[in-house]
C-alpha cells in the first residue's frame, strides 16, 4: 500500500510539473494544441455526417420496406422506341398486377401506381407543385406509413372512385398551411378533392427510381379516382402504370421472389426490358457499403489534421528539450533517472493531446451542428465517434512524444550543465 501511495505521489508531482511547464508557455501550448483540436473536431464532424447519412438511408429503406419489391416501368426515349416495344410488349399494365397476384406465392400486398404532374393546384402552392399519385389502399401498409391526421382511403373509396385524397406533409403545408387539413378541399387541375388524411413526415432519397420522388410532396388519390377523374397529359411514352409496389409475406426470400417476378413479367412482356425490379433489402446493403467507404475516406482526410497536430507536438517538445537542457542536467545530477526524464516530457505531450482532445470534442459538436444548419444535412454525434477521436488524439500525443522524451533522457548530464 505504501508503494502505491509513493507511486501515486510521484506521478501526481510529475503531472503537476508538466502542467506548470505548459502553463508557463501558454501561447505556444495553445497553438500546438490547435492541430489536435481541429483534428478531433474534424473526425467527429465527418463521423457525424456518416452516421446521419446512414440513419437517413435506414429510414428510407424502412419506408420502402425490407420485405418489398418495387417494379418500375421504363419510359421509352422516343416514339420510334415506343413503337418497337409495342410490337411485342404492352408495357406495365393492370393485367401484370393480376398475373402477379395469381402466380407469386409469397405475395402479401400489392398496389399499382400511376403519377402525373398537375398543371395547376388550388390553393396555389407556396413552392413547387405537388405530384399526383394514384395508388391502391394497400400502398400505405406496403410502405409502413403512419398518418398525422385522418386515415388513408380504403377499398370502398377506391371502388367508388371518390374524390378523396391524402396529402404528404410538405404538400399539406404548401397548399393549406400548418393548421388542420382533414375535411378541407384542394383543387387539382379541374377536380376538387376532399382531404381525408395527412401523412407523417417521410424520409426521401435520390435513389434514381420513381420512388426517389419526395413522398412528402405528393397528393395521393385512389387509383380508380386517378383513372376516371384525371386525364393523363404530357408524356405519351409512359406505360399505363408507372410502377407496382409489392410486399412479401414474413420470412419470404426477397431475392428469390424478385427472380420469380422478373421471370413472370419478362414472359408477359416477351423479354422486352421495359421494366426494372428493385429489392430494397439489397439496396440497403449496397448503400451501407457505399456509405462505409465514404465515411472511411472522409475520416482519413480528417485524420491528417491529427497527424499534423502530432508533428506539431513533437516539434514543440523538441524545442522545449533544447531550451531546458540545463534543467535536465541539474535533475540528472541530483539523482533523476532516464525514466524520470522520459516521463516528464512524455506527460507534457500527452497533456497537450488530452487538452486538445477535450476542446476538440466540443469543437466537433459545434462543427456537426454548423454542418447540419448550413448544409441541411442530418448529423449524429455518437459516443463511438467521440471515443475514437479522443483515443486517437491521446495516441498521437504518446507516439509523437516518445522521440523527444527519449532524446531528452539521453542528454549527457555534464554536457547539459555546460549548455548555455
Amino acid at each position: 500500500m505504501g508503494l502505491l501511495y509513493t507511486l501515486g505521489g510521484r506521478y501526481a508531482a510529475d503531472v503537476a510539473l508538466a502542467g506548470s511547464n505548459l502553463w508557463a508557455q501558454k501561447t505556444r501550448t495553445l497553438l500546438t494544441a490547435m492541430g489536435i483540436i481541429f483534428g478531433v473536431g474534424a473526425v467527429i464532424g465527418m463521423l457525424a455526417i456518416g452516421a446521419g447519412a446512414r440513419d437517413e438511408s435506414l429510414r428510407f429503406i424502412e419506408q420502402l420496406g425490407v420485405r418489398n419489391l418495387l417494379v418500375e416501368s421504363r419510359p421509352a426515349a422516343s416514339d420510334q422506341e415506343l413503337q418497337q416495344r409495342r410490337r411485342s410488349s404492352p408495357g406495365l399494365t393492370e393485367r401484370d398486377v393480376r398475373i402477379l397476384q395469381g402466380n407469386v406465392d409469397d405475395l402479401d400486398l400489392i398496389s399499382a401506381r400511376r403519377s402525373m404532374h398537375p398543371a395547376r393546384v388550388f390553393p396555389k402552392a407556396t413552392d413547387d407543385l405537388p405530384e399526383l399519385y394514384g395508388v391502391r389502399p394497400a400502398y400505405a401498409a406496403i410502405h409502413n406509413w403512419k398518418l398525422a391526421e385522418g386515415a388513408f382511403f380504403d377499398k370502398a373509396q377506391d371502388d367508388a372512385s371518390t374524390a378523396d385524397c391524402v396529402l404528404g406533409e410538405k404538400a399539406k403545408v404548401a397548399l393549406l398551411g400548418y393548421g388542420p387539413a382533414v375535411n378541407k378541399f384542394v383543387k387539382v387541375n379541374d377536380t376538387w378533392l376532399h382531404v381525408v388524411g395527412v401523412l407523417q413526415n417521410q424520409p426521401s432519397s435520390g435513389s434514381g427510381t420513381a420512388q426517389s420522388d419526395d413522398p412528402n410532396l405528393v397528393i395521393y388519390v385512389p387509383l380508380n379516382t386517378f383513372q376516371y377523374r384525371f386525364f393523363q397529359q404530357g408524356d405519351s411514352f409512359k406505360d399505363d402504370l408507372d410502377g407496382v409496389d409489392i410486399r412479401l409475406k414474413v420470412g419470404a426470400d426477397s431475392v428469390s421472389a424478385a427472380k420469380v417476378v422478373t421471370a413472370i413479367l419478362s414472359s408477359t412482356h416477351h423479354s422486352i426490358p421495359d421494366f426494372t425490379v428493385t429489392i430494397p433489402a439489397e439496396l440497403l446493403a449496397e448503400q451501407q457499403r457505399s456509405q462505409s467507404i465514404f465515411t472511411y475516406v472522409m475520416v482519413a482526410i480528417a485524420a491528417i489534421s491529427l497527424l499534423v497536430g502530432g508533428i506539431g507536438i513533437m516539434n514543440i517538445v523538441l524545442a522545449t528539450v533544447l531550451e531546458r537542457t540545463r534543467e535536465i542536467g541539474i535533475r540528472r545530477s541530483i539523482g533523476a533517472r532516464r525514466g524520470d526524464i522520459v516521463r516528464q516530457f512524455l506527460l507534457e505531450s500527452v497533456l497537450i493531446s488530452i487538452g486538445g482532445g477535450v476542446v476538440g470534442i466540443a469543437f466537433g459538436y459545434f462543427l456537426s451542428w454548423l454542418i447540419a444548419r448550413a448544409a441541411e444535412w442530418k448529423t449524429i454525434v455518437t459516443p463511438e465517434s467521440i471515443a475514437i477521436a479522443f483515443g486517437v488524439s491521446v495516441a498521437v500525443g504518446v507516439i509523437f512524444g516518445i522521440y523527444p522524451a527519449r532524446k531528452a533522457s539521453r542528454i549527457d548530464p555534464i554536457e547539459a550543465l555546460r549548455y548555455e
